[in-house]
């Protein structure tokens, strides 16, 4: 197989899908022990950094408010040894309204195009309606990271099933060895300890949690919850650090100032490995039940780490069998009487650590590189000369493989 061309915001910028694009084309050279050199188009903005990477070979910069620049882009990729372009579609990365400037990418492209859609409606409105459904049509295949998006997408786009494929988010394997030095450099030392990590805004349900912690505390009085991340940067135009000043006003008054940390910096993805790793229980308390898709969910169920959540789309399928561990948005009483009952009880703990690991298994990076890997392969009909794709995995939904454009 000859190269794989990744279009994404990686690398300039510090975002989810930056970071998902890097371990995806890390992976998928792992899996073909393929060399280094898969082309990335890199959407940037003209205050994105430095712009060194522009200097990289293997980096393709395509201005993301340039329109012109994309019809361009898809003549390049045409012209090269590309054998399939994987777009990394998200409605904000891309220039125009709601992104419109990736049609002329993909109605210019001659090469099979895989698209993942990291934002999924149940009911898409305008103007995004139409621009997904032209991705989708002009996709050869469909990648979700969750297997309740497809009946979403057959519904609003009249896609056939088969053109879909459930390819779960990646996340890092467990690293057990590390936990115990992380927790002490950490200063979790002696605390059982929740986390929630993500940028700070009033959809992350965080009050919540806070509500409930004067009763967990009475039980527990170890207890320390850590929400970690900056205010996201929409929000912090609006309302400045309302929102945190809200919290904090809560935690005094609730008594809780040794019991809740906030940081309020940037976290890198390593440091965020290392929270997930030292804490006890990783929580998401969303409000919003249609979320599709949660990297840092994923995350904590890949280092194994049990999970406390609201009933949101991703929530509810990668924890199948896990029920008891998603309890209502703002139930305060029931939040209250889960997290007493998980943190008072190591026995339990251990058991719903042991259920997580074993849906974690399936989402390791190097498993999931094998699985685009091999759809990669079907779509350009080549192959790199050996077994190397990851085995197949039940409830995998197989693409429909027509590469004419």
């Amino acid at each position: 197989m000859k190269r794989i061309a990744y279009v994404s915001t990686y690398p300039p910028r510090r975002c989810g899908i930056a970071t998902f694009t890097e371990h995806l084309r890390s992976s998928v050279c792992v899996a073909g022990s393929r060399r280094d050199d898969d082309p990335v188009i890199v959407l940037y903005n003209e205050n994105d950094g430095d712009g060194a990477y522009r200097n990289d070979p293997k980096f393709w910069p395509l201005a993301a408010e340039d329109r012109s620049a994309y019809k361009q882009m898809a003549e390049r990729v045409n012209r090269s040894d590309v054998s399939v372009v994987v777009l990394q579609h998200e409605f904000g990365i891309f220039g125009g309204e709601a992104g419109e400037y990736i049609l002329d990418f993909i109605h210019a492209l001659k090469k099979p195009l895989v698209t993942t859609f990291h934002t999924i409606f149940a009911d898409p409105q305008p103007p995004y309606r139409r621009i997904q459904q032209e991705i989708a049509d002009a996709s050869n295949a469909i990648v979700v990271m969750n297997r309740r998006a497809i009946p979403y997408l057959t519904h609003a786009f009249n896609l056939p099933e088969q053109k879909i494929i459930y390819i779960p988010h990646g996340a890092p394997e467990p690293r057990d060895k590390e936990r115990d030095q992380l927790r002490r450099e950490l200063g979790f030392e002696g605390r059982k300890v929740l986390f929630t990590f993500g940028l700070l805004n009033r959809g992350k349900g965080i009050e919540s949690v806070i509500r409930a912690l004067p009763g967990v505390v009475r039980e527990v009085p170890e207890t320390l919850y850590v929400i970690a991340g900056q205010t996201h940067p929409e929000v912090k135009k609006r309302e400045g650090e309302a929102y945190r000043e809200e919290l904090q006003d809560m935690i005094r008054r609730l008594g809780l100032e040794a019991n809740v940390r906030m940081v309020d910096r940037y976290v890198s993805e390593e440091e965020l490995v290392a929270y997930l790793t030292a804490c006890d229980l990783y929580i998401t308390p969303y409000p919003g039940m249609q979320q599709i898709t949660s990297g840092t969910l994923a995350y904590a169920v890949g280092v194994g780490r049990p999970v406390l959540s609201t009933p949101y789309e991703h929530a509810r399928d990668l924890l199948r069998g896990c029920e008891e561990l998603l309890l209502p948005y703002n139930d305060i009483p029931a939040w209250e009487q889960q997290l007493r009952r998980l943190l008072s009880d190591d026995a339990t703990m251990r058991h719903w650590e042991e259920k997580i690991r074993e849906i974690g298994a399936n989402t390791y990076w190097p498993r999931v590189g094998g699985q685009y890997l091999q759809l990669f392969e079907r779509l350009s009909g080549e192959t790199d000369g050996h077994e190397k794709a990851a085995e197949r995995w039940e409830g995998e939904v197989k693409p429909v493989v027509s590469v004419s454009r």
